[in-house]
């Protein structure tokens, strides 16, 4: 049986280094691949791009409105040509909507095709993004990409920054824009930088 797997860790944590690896493995292997993520994520648009420098096009965008097992299906059919698609790796994934994530669980299920889906938890308030909190619900394989926080302990929160200022109000979506940065915090330095407590979680998509 296909599996919906769901591999998560803070900013930095190689998530899509290990896409761009796993998508190898197949390869090597003589299987195809199909690489996608969310039409929002602008930063590097229609590319999986790693901090290592590796990047690789994606197949095929995945819009708001998109119906995740349709689009896939049309895209399977558009390519028949190129052999049965074995596997489907998804980026950014913590920019799907609820529902797309229910459809990745569907071409796992339906279509018998394993869906590795990497993203991050939560964002700079430390709330779930949709996509995630589905994800975290319904994937029958949860595993954490690890990565370390400037202190050197565990990072498991994503800290923004404005410029060198650390800031804890605003949309919960905010990737373009030269002046926002994010880094990887443990959960001492994150409460450090929030002046004690924990933000009120009023961040809005």
């Amino acid at each position: 049986m296909a599996k919906l797997y769901f591999r998560y860790g803070a900013m930095n944590s190689g998530k899509s280094t290990a896409l761009l690896q796993a998508a190898f493995n197949y390869e090597e292997r003589g299987h195809r691949v199909a690489v996608i993520k969310p039409a929002i994520d602008t930063k590097a648009h229609d590319r999986v791009a790693s901090r290592l420098g590796l990047t690789r096009e994606v197949d095929y965008l995945l819009a708001e409105g998109d119906d995740a097992l349709g689009v896939f299906r049309d895209f399977q059919d558009a390519t028949a040509t190129r052999g049965r698609i074995s596997a489907l790796l998804v980026d950014e994934a913590q920019f799907l909507t609820p529902g797309q994530v229910d459809g990745l669980l569907e071409i796992a299920l339906i279509e018998g095709v394993p869906v590795l889906a990497y993203g991050i938890r939560t964002d700079f308030l430390t709330v779930a993004f949709p996509g995630s909190r589905r994800l975290l619900e319904i994937a029958h394989s949860l595993e954490e990409l690890k990565t370390i926080c400037r202190c050197g302990r565990k990072a498991i929160f994503n800290g923004r920054r404005i410029g060198d200022r650390f800031v804890f109000d605003g949309a919960q979506v905010a990737i373009d824009g030269s002046d926002v940065h994010y880094e990887s915090l443990c959960g001492n330095c994150y409460l450090d930088e929030a002046g004690g407590r924990l933000p009120v979680r009023n961040a809005t998509a």
